[in-house]
């Protein structure tokens, strides 16, 4: 029998990738949206920052927490694998890491590669890693990415973290969505834009692990969603990604209070192009941020019906945008990072080029 073509292979990849069929729908933008222009001067704390992502969003979470585990001390994944599980390699992102696993997955192996890195300089030291408080999650109706792919993750960081640092949800009966309390689809259903009604906060429990001192936030949101300009900040480097990334930004930050700094990553199909602004407004990401001062980075992908093939917008867990996709030499790593450090009025110049922390 022959072997599918390269671009078949990608094609049939990103479909298991997916929560669902490509999805069309015209970008929507809130009220409380308005232009890069405007976003006002931030004070961030560069130096504390906490990510998150669903699906490929978490795989993207996990190697950009690696990337820059000096200074990103919390990550957040739902329903996602270990670090580097594709080994930069289409079929075995498909036969390992998603809704099967054929054979075993060795750990040492992908750990070896990240000490690999390190020792290259193209991540972090891993001994950051020992504090990194981590949250993860997979709901038991979860058939897209599987239980142990997800378990699979959980054992990597036990490897790496102190184990009182790590909460592990994986006993809630949802499907493969980002859970929330009462916002999105049947809970049970992984349909778009994948937020589901779960009667959980999953954000509120993800940010109380991960970043210290959080209260729960009010009904009220006093802060904005602002266009980032992708392509101007982050160049090259940002040839995957959208025009616009999304920030939101409360009014204490606004005012210019200190702020902490959190980037969430969506899903595949998960892009604005796809779900509008529901990823950027109905997480319940924004309510927690807004009443504990932190900043939230949305930077999405694209669509690409052609090479580098991504037609359901995914973040780069196995190499179509870099080989480097999984370290800090990655072009999607790199262009976040620019993004994340564009936003700070007072350090993102000096340290975007060629601090301690590169």
């Amino acid at each position: 029998m022959m072997k599918p073509s390269p671009f078949l292979r990608h094609a049939l990849c990103l479909s298991l990738l997916s929560a669902s069929a490509l999805v069309f729908t015209a970008p929507i933008v809130s009220a409380a949206s308005t232009a890069q222009d405007d976003i006002p001067s931030l004070t961030l704390d560069l130096e504390n920052v906490t990510v998150s992502g669903l699906s490929s969003g978490g795989y993207m979470a996990t190697q950009f927490q690696l990337a820059h585990s000096d200074w990103v001390k919390g990550v957040g994944v739902i329903a996602g694998g270990p670090y580097f599980c594709a080994h930069g390699d289409i079929t075995t992102a498909l036969a390992q890491c998603v809704n099967k696993v054929e054979g075993e997955i060795n750990l040492e192996a992908l750990n070896e590669k990240a000490e690999q890195y390190e020792a290259e300089g193209k991540i972090a030291s891993l001994s950051n890693m020992k504090g990194t408080k981590v949250w993860l999650f997979h709901g038991t109706q979860d058939n897209r990415v599987i239980a142990k792919v997800s378990d699979l993750l959980f054992e990597q960081y036990k490897l790496w973290t102190d184990t009182q640092n790590i909460t592990y949800v994986n006993d809630r009966p949802m499907a493969h969505l980002f859970p929330t309390e009462n916002n999105g689809v049947d809970c049970m259903k992984s349909e778009s834009p994948f937020i589901g009604n779960c009667d959980y906060d999953a954000a509120g429990a993800m940010l109380s692990h991960i970043v210290e001192g959080v209260s729960a936030p009010d009904e009220t949101l006093s802060g904005h969603l602002y266009f980032i300009d992708q392509q101007k900040v982050a160049g090259n480097d940002a040839k995957t990604l959208a025009s616009e990334g999304f920030v939101y930004v409360p009014a204490s930050c606004a005012q210019g209070e200190p702020c902490r700094a959190h980037i969430s990553f969506h899903g595949c199909n998960q892009y604005a192009d796809a779900v509008g602004d529901a990823y950027t407004t109905q997480t319940g990401l924004n309510e927690w941020a807004d009443d504990n001062n932190i900043v939230v980075l949305y930077p999405q992908t694209k669509k690409s019906l052609f090479m580098p093939l991504n037609p359901q917008g995914c973040w780069d867990w196995w190499g179509y945008a870099s080989s480097d996709y999984a370290n800090r030499d990655g072009a999607q790593i790199k262009a976040v990072k620019k993004l994340l450090f564009s936003l700070n009025s007072a350090t993102s110049s000096i340290k975007a080029e060629g601090s301690t922390n590169e």
